[in-house]
């Protein structure tokens, strides 16, 4: 996938991720936005070669260090975000205050913790999708 792909796929995902926010586990008005996300799971995987398995969020977090930079403000280096993470942490952070030499720690860190809970509610919507009388 190249990196114009893998923006698209991502800005993508974002906006549906927050759509999706908006709505309870089991609203028939979230089944688009399920579809979207199906649509670019099954895109992404295609797309690494077989033995190419992303890494997970805990595997991210243990790759991402933190520096304290001379400003006195704990910052992390992009180069160090392995993608497709890089990408998604982008696409969620765009407009956000940064220093030149990296973004805020605090922002990744908050970055890894909504992945988790948006992640989480993303599997609700998809166990609710699959109960009977909810599709």
């Amino acid at each position: 996938m190249t990196l114009d792909q893998l923006c698209e796929l991502e800005t993508t995902r974002r906006r549906a991720l927050w759509a999706l926010a908006s709505h309870r586990p089991g609203d028939p008005n979230a089944y688009e936005l399920l579809t979207i996300l199906d649509n670019l799971y099954e895109r992404e995987r295609d797309s690494r070669p077989s033995l190419d398995k992303p890494l997970d969020l805990n595997e991210v977090r243990d790759r991402v260090p933190v520096q304290h930079h001379h400003s006195g403000i704990d910052i992390i280096s992009e180069q160090n975000i392995p993608q497709p993470w890089r990408e998604r942490f982008h696409q969620a952070s765009i407009g956000s205050t940064r220093l030149v030499d990296g973004p805020y720690a605090k922002d990744w860190k908050q970055f890894l913790a909504e992945w988790e809970a948006e992640m989480r509610h993303l599997q609700q919507h998809r166990a609710a999708r699959r109960k009977p009388g909810t599709d």
